[in-house]
């Protein structure tokens, strides 16, 4: 998995538009190898990030859980402490 892309399922406040889209970029960015497409691969590398995120979204509203919300700042703080854990020098 692509350390870029975060869970988005279950969170108080629930996830974006712009939380989606970000994350399907980042998708399509690690499966085509491009960061920023050339000109003639720009127009396919854009609409596969929209196609993506129409199905995320689509996936998002679908899921069922009876688990709590996570607190997404309690989340960010697990992911900071992490990040600090596995690159400290």
């Amino acid at each position: 998995m692509c350390r870029n892309i975060k869970n988005l399922f279950n969170f108080d406040p629930p996830v974006t538009e712009i939380e989606i889209r970000d994350a399907s970029l980042q998708f399509v960015r690690k499966i085509s190898g491009f960061t920023k497409p050339s000109k003639a691969n720009e127009a396919v590398f854009l609409a596969a990030v929209d196609e993506i995120a129409d199905v995320s979204a689509r996936l998002l509203q679908s899921l069922e859980t009876t688990a709590p919300p996570k607190d997404r700042e309690e989340e960010a703080a697990k992911r900071k402490a992490r990040a600090a854990e596995r690159f400290a020098v």
